[in-house]
């Protein structure tokens, strides 16, 4: 299930995830994470091929729905062990009022109000092979390189946000001591 919201962000509803996305999806709530490690670098990810909509694109670290009821940090918690076997903590909201539409190539439709977090990884990765392709850690000068170089590589949602997003990344590392 999905929450439902309006152009305000006010919760309006709730629809079975798979009804909602198709060729008219109505407004709902997402989030989008990248994760950091320890030594200051940055998770993305490419979206397994089999995925329903853009298949071996490029990404954030994870993504996903908040269920209805559900904090943010439960399902940014929930989604990280399920997509990437992977363990979280600080976690920050860096841009929250980020949403997008955009429409895949087979003609689905995304209309997400979808704050972007940030988080640290705080354990080993098991990548579940249904949502993810490969991994890369990088730097933010790297992918910004790589998103201004190709960006129909990229999630529209990572092109989108990343350059409002790449310097609460540097601020959050520096903040929270990552290089402990």
């Amino acid at each position: 299930m999905v929450v439902l919201v309006d152009r305000t962000g006010d919760p309006i509803g709730v629809e079975d995830k798979a009804a909602v996305h198709g060729v008219s999806t109505p407004r709902h709530l997402a989030f989008s994470c990248h994760v950091v490690d320890r030594r200051g670098r940055l998770l993305v990810t490419r979206r397994a091929l089999s995925k329903r909509t853009w298949p071996g694109v490029w990404t954030n670290s994870f993504c996903g729905h908040p269920a209805p009821g559900e904090s943010f940090e439960e399902a940014l918690s929930r989604r990280s062990r399920f997509e990437l076997g992977l363990s979280i903590d600080r976690i920050t909201c860096a841009v929250p009022d980020f949403a997008y539409v955009a429409r895949d190539a087979s003609g689905i439709e995304e209309n997400e109000l979808c704050p972007v977090f940030i988080a640290r990884a705080t354990s080993s990765m098991a990548p579940n092979p249904a949502e993810v392709a490969q991994t890369q850690w990088t730097t933010v000068a790297e992918l910004t390189t790589a998103i201004d170089s190709a960006p129909w590589a990229f999630s529209p949602w990572l092109v989108e946000h990343f350059p409002e997003l790449a310097p609460h990344i540097a601020e959050h590392i520096a903040e929270a001591g990552f290089y402990d």
